[in-house]
């Protein structure tokens, strides 16, 4: 069995325990196989036999992925999928090829179900349109799997069409007892709470933002967000998601901030001002993070979000480093 295969097949029973090892592994194996992982290694004399724990990990800055192919074992296969980040048409953007598409999907939908239970007693429902304008989107494929899985009757995207929305969250109530989930970028939820507010079949709903204005809308602290949504779709608490192009894996947050994050999810803090200064003590600083399904990119990724940890292993955005691009992730100051 080939190190990919072995990894793979324990990726989804590991344990906050296990994954650190595996992790290590991991890195290892990438430090070798990935190109561009293995030249910044080089550059920075990294010696990667001598890496004995998380913390000693060199990351590799996000932007690679908009200047390299970041891909391990390069040579063994293609692509069947390339996601690219959303931005501006002034800004470069990400690219992350995708060895397996069902991977990445089957991965997702473990996650949502590892806290919201099984997809098939949820109607999904979305208004994601500058992910659907811009086209190669991991987000888009991530919901359309899910309304896949939940054998939901209903088409989940609704780009522009806020009636056509709410007659399919009408319908939904009508027609079956599932939970809706309603999940979306900020800015075209608040456009549609601000057309529906207080109407009567948007009471109860879970409603999921991925963060992001796009320009659209001024930005906006998550309290004042969540509160402008929670006039709208009532007293229940707004729930959050935290992912990237660059991730296959995605962490969550119930209504307070704090996201969760699966074991294949770990999320380290490093100085702000020292990238290589990474500590477990550190209670606020720059995300690294580890993403144990990038096993044919690169799973050790230097970010450019900001991030105060809890003891709990829970942790909150708080914004972005200075001068990084605006992406499409949860990044809202809390």
């Amino acid at each position: 069995m080939s190190f990919r295969d072995e990894h793979l097949r324990q990726l989804s029973a590991l344990t906050a325990t296990t994954a650190s090892q595996a992790a290590l592994q991991l890195f290892r194996y990438q430090a070798r196989h990935c190109p561009p992982y293995a030249a910044y290694l080089q550059a920075l004399g990294c010696r990667p036999d001598q890496i004995a724990h998380l913390e000693e990990i060199p990351f590799l800055p996000i932007e690679f992925f908009k200047t390299q192919e970041v891909r391990t074992d390069p040579n063994d296969w293609q692509p069947q999928e390339v996601f690219l980040s959303s931005g501006t048409t002034r800004q470069q953007r990400s690219r992350h090829h995708v060895r397996d598409s069902q991977l990445y999907r089957r991965h997702a939908a473990e996650i949502f179900e590892r806290y919201y239970g099984p997809l098939t007693g949820w109607t999904i429902l979305a208004l994601l349109p500058s992910y659907l304008e811009q086209g190669e989107s991991s987000l888009v494929a991530m919901v359309e799997h899910f309304a896949q899985v939940s054998g939901q009757q209903q088409s989940a995207f609704f780009l522009h069409d806020h009636a056509a929305l709410l007659s399919a969250i009408e319908q939904a109530r009508q027609t079956s007892n599932r939970r809706i989930l309603l999940i979306g970028v900020s800015y075209a939820l608040l456009d549609f709470a601000a057309t529906y507010a207080c109407n009567p079949a948007l009471q109860g709903l879970t409603v999921l933002e991925t963060g992001g204005m796009k320009g659209r809308r001024r930005e906006m602290i998550r309290e004042e967000l969540h509160q402008e949504l929670q006039a709208a779709f009532g007293p229940a608490s707004i729930h959050s998601e935290y992912g990237m192009t660059e991730l296959l894996s995605q962490a969550y947050s119930f209504g307070d901030g704090r996201f969760h994050a699966p074991p294949q999810l770990q999320v380290l803090l490093r100085d702000p001002s020292d990238p290589f200064a990474v500590s477990a003590s550190l209670t606020t600083g720059a995300i690294n993070v580890i993403d144990l399904a990038n096993v044919d990119s690169c799973a050790f990724i230097e970010t450019k979000d900001l991030a105060r940890m809890h003891p709990d292993g829970s942790f909150e955005v708080l914004g972005r480093l200075d001068n990084s691009d605006i992406r499409g992730c949860n990044q809202l100051a809390g």
